[in-house]
């Protein structure tokens, strides 16, 4: 699989280096769709504030890719759902840290949880 990301310069506005405006797969043998995932525990229970519910999310990613074989580096688009605009900038944080700082297409939305206590919310398309 070969993945190959799309910057056009000319006519559109740039990224800033942490996203992508595409990714093309090359040659997939394989896709996880992962439904969009909180900041719980393995109780269900939310993390205390918003660092702890990144984290939780992120290591829960990370357990549901490893359940397919998969790593964060077979990530190709990442969307998040915020409880609050002012959740953006730890959110792009903890999410090129936990890419590695390789940069994706990404997309955030700014939405009412269904739970009060659920503050972000990520999804994330997979290919191996």
């Amino acid at each position: 699989m070969e993945l190959v990301p799309h910057n056009p310069t000319d006519g559109i506005y740039a990224t800033g280096g942490d996203w992508v405006h595409a990714m093309e797969v090359r040659g997939p043998s394989r896709f996880l769709f992962v439904s969009g995932t909180m900041g719980l525990d393995a109780a269900g229970d939310p993390g205390a504030g918003l660092a702890e519910q990144l984290d939780l999310i992120w290591a829960n990613l990370r357990r549901i890719l490893a359940s397919a074989d998969m790593t964060v580096d077979n990530i190709v688009r990442l969307t998040s759902y915020l409880r609050d605009a002012s959740y953006a900038e730890a959110n792009a944080a903890a999410r090129v840290a936990a890419l590695g700082g390789r940069a994706v297409p990404t997309t955030a939305i700014v939405a009412t949880t269904l739970v009060s206590d659920w503050l972000v919310e990520i999804e994330v398309i997979a290919a191996a």
